[in-house]
Parts: C-alpha cells; sequence; structure tokens
C-alpha cells in the first residue's frame, strides 16, 4: 500500500488546522497508515512543496485546511499530474468551509471525514474554472467582491466577524454595476449588486446563494442580484442562509455551461481573488476524484 500525503495549514480556522492535523496524524497511526506531511505557515512554500512531489508515488491526497487551501491545492494538482491521478480528500478546518459543506462534509468531527477516504470508494464531482483557474464553491462578482477586498485589508476582527463589519462599512458608498452577461451564448446587458456563480451552493461559511446547485450535474448555477433599496438588502440578506432569497423578484437563476461576465467589478472564487472582469466561467464535469457523504 502507498503513502498517503497530507497537506495542511495549520494557521487556518484560527489555529484549528494545527488541532486538525494532530488529530489526523494520531488517527493514522491508530491504523498503521504511512504518510507523509507538507505543513507550514507559509502556503507558498507548502506549494511548492507540493509541486516537487511525484504524486503518483501516493494513495490519496489529503487536504487539511478551508476553501482557500483546497482552492490552491486544486490548482497545483491539476498543474502536476491532472486531478484525475490522485483522490483529494478535504478535512475542514477553515473559516467557511464552503467545498466541505457541497461534498457534505463533516465539519466539525475530522475523523469521521479520514475514516470515510479509508473505507470508500471516492467520487467524481464537478469544478468549476474561472479564467483558467479551478474551484469547488462559488465564483463571484460585485458587492461581495468589495466586502472581500475591504476585509482583506483588516487586521481587526478576525474570522467571519471581519467579513459582517466589512459588509457594514461597505454597503452605505456601493452602488450597482452594469455588466454584460453571456449564458451559453445567450448574451444580455444587466444591472446587478452581485453575480454568483455556483459549482456548489454556498460561500462565506454558509450563505447558499446559489441553494440548487449541483456538484454532479455539469451545470453552473448563475445567481442575479439585480438592485435592490439597501433598506430591503438587509431584509433581504438573512435569507441566503436558507436559500429562500431567491423567491425574490430580484433575484435571477440562469444555469449553464459556459458564463462570460463582462463589467467593472473584481472577481473572486473560495474566497480568492482572482482578477477584474472579464471573466469566463465554465464546468469540468466530473473532474475531481473525491469522498462525499452522500447522507
Amino acid at each position: 500500500m502507498r503513502a498517503n500525503l497530507i497537506i495542511a495549514n495549520p494557521i487556518s480556522g484560527q489555529g484549528r488546522g494545527a488541532q486538525v492535523l494532530s488529530e489526523i496524524l494520531d488517527f493514522l497511526e491508530f491504523l498503521g497508515a504511512r504518510y507523509k506531511v507538507i505543513a507550514t505557515d507559509s502556503l507558498t512554500e507548502s506549494l511548492t512543496e507540493l509541486k516537487r512531489m511525484n504524486l503518483l508515488d501516493f494513495e490519496r491526497l489529503l487536504v487539511i485546511g478551508g476553501d482557500g487551501m483546497m482552492h490552491h491545492v486544486l490548482n497545483a494538482v491539476a498543474d502536476i499530474n491532472g486531478l484525475s491521478e490522485i483522490p483529494l480528500g478535504l478535512i475542514p478546518a477553515g473559516t467557511g468551509n464552503d467545498f466541505a459543506r457541497a461534498l457534505g462534509l463533516e465539519l466539525k468531527r475530522p475523523i469521521k471525514n479520514i475514516d470515510r477516504f479509508f473505507s470508500q470508494n471516492p467520487s467524481s464531482v464537478d469544478i468549476g474554472v474561472v479564467n483558467g483557474r479551478r474551484f469547488g464553491a462559488i465564483c463571484s462578482t460585485g458587492f461581495d467582491s468589495l466586502v472581500n477586498e475591504r476585509a482583506n485589508r483588516m487586521s481587526w476582527p478576525k474570522g467571519k466577524r471581519k467579513y459582517d463589519l466589512a459588509m457594514v462599512q461597505e454597503l452605505p458608498r456601493f452602488k450597482p454595476r452594469t455588466y454584460r452577461v453571456d449564458v451559453d451564448g445567450e448574451s444580455f446587458e444587466t444591472q446587478a449588486m452581485l453575480i454568483a456563480v455556483g459549482n456548489g451552493s454556498s460561500y462565506g461559511g454558509g450563505m447558499k446563494v446559489c441553494p440548487d446547485a449541483s456538484i454532479y450535474d455539469g451545470l453552473l448555477d448563475v445567481m442575479i442580484l439585480h438592485p435592490v433599496p439597501k433598506g430591503e438588502f438587509l431584509r433581504i440578506f438573512p435569507k441566503v442562509y436558507s436559500g429562500t432569497h431567491i423567491s425574490h423578484p430580484q433575484v435571477e437563476i440562469i444555469r449553464g455551461r459556459m458564463i462570460r461576465v463582462v463589467g467593472d467589478a473584481i472577481t473572486y472564487a473560495d474566497g480568492e481573488r482572482i482578477a477584474p472582469t472579464p471573466v469566463e466561467i465554465t464546468v469540468e464535469h466530473g473532474a475531481l476524484k473525491t469522498w462525499v457523504n452522500h447522507g
């Protein structure tokens, strides 16, 4: 049996990554499983070390961290050997953990996840691609991207509270943007407060912005929030946690395989800054071998 490769972000989730890594290593010792660990406080150093590896030497790659860690590992593995060559098991230890939600994984019981990785066969799930960069959960542009930009400049508070504060600070000055959107060749111009393109259903730690998105159907869900008064926005906002915001008349959902968005805005995916628009977003159907909890 080949060894398992583990790549971990010890500082993810305000230090939860280190705690989860310790639990996983104890469990692997108990199983008598062979493993190699890449774990530094520097994402750049960890990815550099990962890229030196021949991934075909390993049985599986276990990723301990949040959406950002998984995002970078997805792209590194795709560049090294291709995503189909080695199964990736995600052990959530971040702040948002939205791709883990899409996979149905345990957010607080890492041993349950790794037990599944060793006892079940992996499944094939879809991956989104934005301007050549792969993502697991949501790609978005508009108001939420400006909130991300502001939050990334803030040193306090930590965790999800930082994004809540950034939203409150950004909303008074925000104005809807004009976009040209193309979905599978059908093009239209629209004003929007934000546009989210979902492979998974949620971002921001459980906000079900694309509640019906599926990681199996070979499609992306495009959620467009057309302009609403700011007071109305604050009234709608809590509904995103249940996905019921999509019943609002100013919310539009479209499905497609190839999406192009043009406008004056920044695009994020899995919480990571991608690029200013224009962006092209596609789906790679069944490209990732990973473990899913089907419930």
